[in-house]
């Protein structure tokens, strides 16, 4: 995967390596506020591709998705989504575009988290290869390792949860204590305010107490 934008090729530095063994991308990069960043992957024809990404923090939590393939055709298009996952199968041979735009944004940048998998996964060392039936401890290597796999989607879906709610926690706590120290000054004000309209309405004297100290 090639990204048009320079800001996330050093997210992709430690991924060169691993690109090699696995055919599962995870990337989360920042998208700034009226920007549109591609990343380029080339897919073999007839090759299923799953893309699932997820918007973690920043403005109202939206992006702008598309997914072109080399003939410039349309795949897939989403307006202000949150989150999505897209399986698609490769018509031809070639690099396919997977573009996020901010560009209706105009002050707030975007973190964005994006997994794609190109391919089916390839299966354990002994077992994919062979004829005969499984044993029951090839089944059961099998199955745990399915379920780990789940595990792993899980924990990436709990975190990216929990990052965002957090996120929202301390905009929430920024928004709370504004309000307060607003609040605060506004009450000191009205007290000092109060206090002196009290103490210069006693302090005024009034045309009859003026007549009779002029009197005498």
């Amino acid at each position: 995967m090639i990204p048009s934008n320079k800001n996330s090729l050093i997210g992709l530095l430690f991924l060169s390596y691993c690109i090699c063994l696995v055919k599962s991308i995870e990337l989360t990069f920042e998208l700034q506020d009226k920007s549109k960043d591609c990343y380029y992957e080339n897919i073999q024809k007839n090759t299923s591709t799953t893309l699932e990404y997820q918007v973690v923090t920043g403005g109202q939590y939206d992006v702008d998705v598309i997914i072109e393939s080399p003939t410039k055709e349309i795949l897939y298009r989403q307006v202000k989504s949150q989150f999505d996952s897209h399986t698609f199968v490769a018509a031809v041979t070639g690099p396919y575009a997977i573009c996020f735009s901010n560009e209706f944004s105009t002050f707030s940048h975007k973190l964005v988290y994006m997994d794609l998998q190109v391919g089916e996964e390839d299966p354990l060392p002994g077992i994919g290869e062979q004829v005969t039936v499984m044993t029951q401890m090839e089944t059961t290597s099998q199955d745990i390792h399915e379920y780990l796999n789940k595990i792993i989607d899980y924990q990436t879906h709990h975190r990216l949860k929990e990052a965002q709610s957090r996120k929202r926690a301390e905009d929430l706590n920024h928004h709370v204590a504004l309000w307060s120290a607003t609040e605060t000054i506004a009450i000191l004000l009205v007290a000092i305010v109060q206090v002196y309209m009290l103490k210069r309405f006693f302090t005024e004297k009034s045309p009859t107490q003026n007549q009779y100290k002029s009197m005498y």
